[in-house]
């Protein structure tokens, strides 16, 4: 299977055989992400271009490079960068493409990823571009999934909540577990359903789903709970967000009633959909789920750079 020197922009540009390949070798580096001990990247420099905020995503691929003894170059806010003085992104690309040999980059605007993979000669990793893709976010996704339910990904019923119009990450993630065939259940208000572009898709893939505005419709069956926050930023009226913020609230009470092996996962940040008490009960995944994001990242980086784990 080759990976060598190929952009990572979207889910949809994977099959399920090669996402799986990804994961098995995720589960080989998993030990190395704790400790490092490998240097399958030394020498090599990977650029993190964030021209958005983020803590996980850039602190991770960040411990991925180091872990892998690479190093890192980039910048984690735009105003910071000559974005400022009218450089376009264009430009910003072709000038990193000779610095790095890899390019990780979120942008709040869709498809500006995809757009600096066809400038750049190195490969690009799309770390999240406005409402669009996440694609290494879905991996560990589906990574926490084989990881930590009892059952394979094609016999899960996944029910995710919250903002579906905005999230860019259950956007990639509803696209991946269609190559699963797993259920899917879709809470979310009126105004913040998934796209009707991936709902069709979804269908045209056999998915089987349902769509629903309460959650209680959904939890007694649910063997993931992925839990999205409400995106005050994607809203251009802010009078909009605060109709629907804090539509959902997951607490300790909510979940009386469901499976005892169900887990509740979030890309986090969290804002008030998961209750703090939530966090010791025996379903909580989302801090593992975080950490599942190294040895994720170390897979990818080392599979486009062409490095044998």
């Amino acid at each position: 299977m080759i990976f060598e020197r190929r952009h990572i922009i979207s889910t949809k540009d994977f099959s399920r055989e090669e996402i799986d390949f990804i994961l098995d070798r995720a589960g080989r580096l998993e030990p190395y992400a704790r400790m490092g001990g490998l240097d399958l990247l030394k020498g090599h420099v990977v650029a993190t271009l964030f021209f958005e905020p983020s803590t996980r995503t850039r602190l991770s691929f960040d411990t991925a490079v180091k872990r892998l003894g690479g190093a890192t170059i980039g910048f984690d806010s735009a105003e910071s960068t000559s974005t400022v003085k009218g450089e376009t992104l264009s430009d910003t690309i072709k000038v990193i493409e000779s610095y790095a040999d890899a390019i990780v980059i979120r942008h709040p605007r869709e498809g500006a990823a995809r757009m600096a993979s066809e400038i750049s000669s190195v490969p690009v990793i799309n770390a999240g571009d406005g409402a669009g893709h996440h694609p290494t976010q879905t991996l560990l996704d589906l990574y926490t999934m084989r990881k930590e339910c009892r059952k394979p990904i094609e016999d899960l019923n996944v029910a995710i909540v919250g903002d579906l119009k905005y999230g860019r990450t259950v956007h990639s993630l509803a696209y991946a577990l269609s190559l699963y065939k797993a259920r899917l259940s879709l809470v979310s208000p009126e105004q913040l359903r998934m796209p009707e572009s991936i709902i069709n898709y979804l269908r045209k893939q056999g998915v089987e789903l349902v769509e629903t505005p309460r959650i209680d419709d959904v939890l007694a069956d649910a063997d993931v709970l992925y839990m999205t926050r409400i995106q005050k930023e994607r809203f251009p009226d802010p009078s909009e967000y605060l109709k629907v913020a804090d539509s959902y609230r997951i607490t300790p009470d909510t979940l009386k009633g469901v499976k005892d092996d169900m887990i509740i996962m979030h890309p986090l940040p969290r804002v008030n959909e998961i209750d703090p008490a939530v966090d010791s009960t025996r379903h909580a995944r989302y801090f593992r789920q975080a950490f599942y994001g190294v040895p994720i990242r170390m897979a990818v980086l080392s599979l486009v750079l062409g490095k044998e784990a």
